[in-house]
């Protein structure tokens, strides 16, 4: 990409986040009543539900704070942030400090603390809300809830695991990808060793476990020893979160000037996204099974926002990491699918679930899945990947 393309795209995703995604949030989600955040909000930015979903209220506690953090100091970005963080200090986890799935609107718990992503944002919320407030009570939190993350990493589910033990035993593509991001943020805040070890597990079980090494491709699920299980769990494949997964990669590489892995990382994700296109409507498959079965999901071919702008995230941090030509070309040609139908010229924030063609099937902005979170996050990342590829262009290597 010329420079002359990269500002002009680079000032697209900046104006987005700040006079459109970004007041959508702040006009619509806050909860000024009960403290927190609305997450499911219709295409207006109606409330349609006022349960609050753990994860969703970390995401965007932690989406404000990096705003103040990265973008301008705004009081008014602060205080959203701390509104969610109040909320998770006060109703956010059981007595054993376990982040629940969800409550209702004032606090009380809906859903037990079965999923450990929960913890996951929750501690990335307090890190960074920490870190720009000098509140040392949410840093103090997020070092002890990433600590509780990687004693049970290994059984991140606990009593709430429905899988019978021992018949088909399995580990998810999902906690080492979240930690591999989750250590970074939370960097600050960590002993050096810890941060070291972590990162040389995350890239370990990422790039040598779960990644197929002649494929090329990246599963959801391995058995305990790495191996290959033909059934509907071991033969999954997600691209997106394959893609996500390699920008955290990329940052990694780049924290570490690690050339080979960011080429690596690089390589990885464009089989993906090769793999996981679909040729005849465009846009990214959001479930594939490897073998060509027919997955078990059944919103398998659906387009999803979050996968095509993590995928414009990974693409762009690829171009400013190695200048690989696949990546911008790759870029531009997402950007115009994405940006085309996904993106909601008449009242704001992205369409979130499309079908196969391309048609919008549910027009909420917000839900139980969709929040203040990928949208405002990617653009941001763009933005500012762009604007540093802009002020280098002259780089052999960004190392």
């Amino acid at each position: 990409m010329k420079t002359n393309k990269l500002e002009e795209y680079g000032q697209i995703y900046k104006t987005a986040l700040l006079e459109n995604i970004v007041p959508f949030w702040e006009q619509n989600s806050p909860d000024r009543e009960n403290g927190g955040y609305f997450t499911c909000l219709d295409r207006k930015g109606k409330v349609f539900d006022t349960d609050k979903f753990i994860w969703l209220q970390g995401r965007q506690a932690w989406m404000f704070a990096t705003l103040y953090q990265q973008v301008d100091q705004r009081k008014e970005w602060l205080d959203l942030s701390k509104m969610g963080i109040e909320f998770l200090k006060n109703h956010g986890a059981d007595h054993e400090g376990k982040f629940y799935f969800s409550l209702t609107r004032e606090g009380q718990p809906l859903v037990q603390p079965y999923n450990i992503f929960s913890d996951c944002f929750a501690a990335m919320a307090f890190g960074k809300y920490g870190l720009v407030s000098g509140d040392s009570h949410s840093t103090e939190r997020a070092v002890n809830i990433f600590n509780q993350i990687l004693s049970r990493q290994d059984n991140p589910k606990g009593k709430y695991n429905k899988a019978f033990p021992g018949t088909r035993p399995l580990k998810n593509f999902a906690l080492p990808m979240i930690l591999s991001n989750l250590c970074l943020e939370l960097e600050p805040l960590l002993d050096n060793s810890m941060v070291e070890e972590t990162l040389d597990k995350c890239i370990h079980e990422v790039m040598d476990n779960f990644l197929d090494r002649e494929t090329l491709l990246v599963y959801e699920n391995r058995t305990l020893d790495n191996g290959f299980s033909d059934s509907f769990e071991g033969r999954l494949l997600n691209p997106g979160h394959a893609i996500e997964a390699m920008w955290f990669m990329m940052d990694i590489a780049s924290r570490r000037e690690d050339k080979k892995l960011a080429q690596k990382a690089v390589e990885v994700m464009l089989k993906q996204l090769e793999y996981g296109w679909d040729r005849e409507f465009g846009g990214i498959f959001y479930f594939l099974d490897v073998k060509g079965n027919p997955p078990q999901q059944l919103e398998w071919d659906q387009k999803l926002w979050w996968v095509h702008l993590e995928t414009l995230v990974a693409l762009a941090k690829g171009y400013q990491l190695t200048g690989n030509d696949q990546c911008a070309s790759w870029f531009e040609k997402v950007h115009e699918y994405a940006w085309n139908i996904f993106y909601d010229r008449d009242f704001g924030e992205w369409f979130g679930y499309l079908n196969r063609r391309g048609e919008v099937i549910l027009d909420l902005k917000g839900g139980k899945w969709k929040g203040c979170f990928h949208v405002p996050r990617a653009l941001l990342q763009v933005w500012k990947t762009l604007e540093k590829e802009t002020i280098s262009i002259n780089r052999t290597t960004s190392f």
